[in-house]
């Protein structure tokens, strides 16, 4: 019998955990905390707008190449992570959801203002108790002014 079916179905505390690693992901990117990113995403792979990348090392290093950091320590970037639809299945020990994100920056000489929308698509699986994203699939269906954000963006500023 593996893990995941030994453990006791709560759907509340399983949908509960994964919401919680959603809200975690939009801290970390907006912390600044690659690193972090990493270890949340380890067992996942994620697609964005490149090639799909996988692992711990892999997932901190895309983060730091795309993302610019102020002198802070963060991107200034609030994402604001809304219509969130979890489905569990408790005794395959797995879930997916659904959600949109809102990606909101302000500079000094940048107003606050909504620079992309989108959605995201994840998997998760429970292991050892613990649920975990498996794959987070983003898909940005509306760009504003990224220059500010994506260090690719500001290379053709």
């Amino acid at each position: 019998m593996s893990t995941a079916t030994r453990v006791p179905a709560d759907p509340t505390s399983s949908h509960r955990a994964i919401e919680n690693l959603i809200a975690r992901y939009a801290e970390l990117v907006d912390d600044g905390d690659f690193a972090g990113l990493g270890i949340l995403l380890a067992d996942a792979t994620f697609t964005g707008s490149g090639e799909p990348v996988s692992g711990r090392d892999a997932i901190e290093k895309m983060f730091q190449d795309t993302l610019i950091v102020y002198a802070d320590g963060t991107p200034r970037t609030q994402h604001v992570t809304t219509n969130v639809a979890v489905e569990v299945d408790e005794q395959a020990g797995t879930a997916v959801s659904r959600s949109y994100v809102t990606v909101l920056q302000a500079l000094p000489d940048l107003p606050l203002q909504p620079i992309a929308g989108g959605r995201y698509h994840d998997r998760f699986e429970r292991s050892g108790g613990q649920w975990r994203f498996v794959e987070r699939r983003v898909r940005i269906n509306l760009v504003g002014d990224v220059s500010r954000h994506l260090r690719q963006a500001a290379a053709q500023r």
